[in-house]
């Protein structure tokens, strides 16, 4: 979930910039917006892998959030979050729901908001450094949706950002002709210059919305590597020394905005409320 709008200028694949209301004008409900369905299938992944320890997770399982790992950030951030997103981020917006952490997107508004979601963070309750990622997630749709499963540098609110470094697990910029593909990506500081590095994976039929998906990273002193469904689609060589970023302790962040400088804002076609729905997240390091 990017920080900066310059992230637009410089990202290594193709963004697509969407276009519609700005969100000031709230347009009528699309009469086919429905409730939440959990989808009853998707990939899973194992809860133990070899030579490695399962060091903490989040099955999701209890009957609110757990606030001994996460907390809410709430209202419309500097400049929407860095990136003109759309919502005001409420604590109401997240519940657990058949052992599911749900992040609902919907068009209400607050205060000068038209539109409502969550964002949550493990910062201050749990950082890491170097293992294995692994989060089974069901996306939402439409055009204007930007779900993201991505970590900071723990030192972000010493150094801000990008030198504290961004690894971004999964992001995907909701659309026609989209919703079939999820970004990798990281960010960081370069000798005082902005960098970037990503790539991105494309389903050969049907949606990242149609049904549960792993999406994982592993992590070590030498590489960054991305998979979906245990498939890998991404790398990235961090020893040289402008990425040390990537050599310090990170936190988790899941969000669902609304609108922002990738997606473009939601549009007449948009149907609200959407979820974004984590089934589980797990951290596994080397023993």
């Amino acid at each position: 979930m990017k920080r900066s709008i310059r992230y637009l200028w410089c990202l290594s694949f193709a963004v697509i910039m969407g276009c519609g209301s700005d969100g000031s004008n709230s347009e009528e409900e699309p009469s086919n917006a429905s409730g939440l369905e959990i989808p009853a299938s998707g990939a899973t992944s194992p809860t133990s892998y070899p030579n490695m320890t399962l060091v903490w997770q989040d099955e999701f399982s209890d009957n609110s959030l757990n606030l001994d790992n996460w907390r809410h950030e709430t209202g419309t951030g500097n400049n929407g979050w860095g990136n003109n997103e759309l919502q005001y981020y409420t604590a109401e917006n997240t519940s657990i729901v058949e052992g599911n952490l749900v992040i609902k997107a919907e068009r209400r508004q607050v205060n000068n908001s038209n539109f409502t979601s969550s964002r949550i963070i493990t910062e201050n309750n749990f950082d890491f450094k170097y293992g294995r990622v692994d989060i089974r997630a069901a996306l939402p749709e439409g055009q204007g949706m930007w779900p993201a499963l991505w970590m900071l540098g723990a030192n972000f609110r010493t150094v801000g950002w990008p030198a504290c470094g961004e690894i971004d697990i999964m992001e995907m910029v909701g659309g026609a002709g989209k919703e079939n593909t999820v970004h990798g990506t990281v960010h960081w500081d370069n000798a005082g210059q902005y960098a970037n590095f990503g790539r991105a994976t494309t389903k050969p039929s049907g949606t990242f919305h149609d049904d549960f998906h792993v999406y994982s990273i592993t992590w070590d002193e030498r590489f960054i590597r991305w998979y979906v469904d245990g498939n890998q689609y991404n790398e990235i060589d961090i020893t040289p020394a402008d990425l040390d970023e990537f050599q310090k302790n990170f936190f988790f962040i899941i969000n669902l905005a609304v609108g922002g400088n990738w997606p473009g804002s939601p549009n007449s076609s948009t149907v609200f409320p959407q979820f974004f729905i984590i089934d589980y997240i797990r951290v596994f390091q080397e023993n």
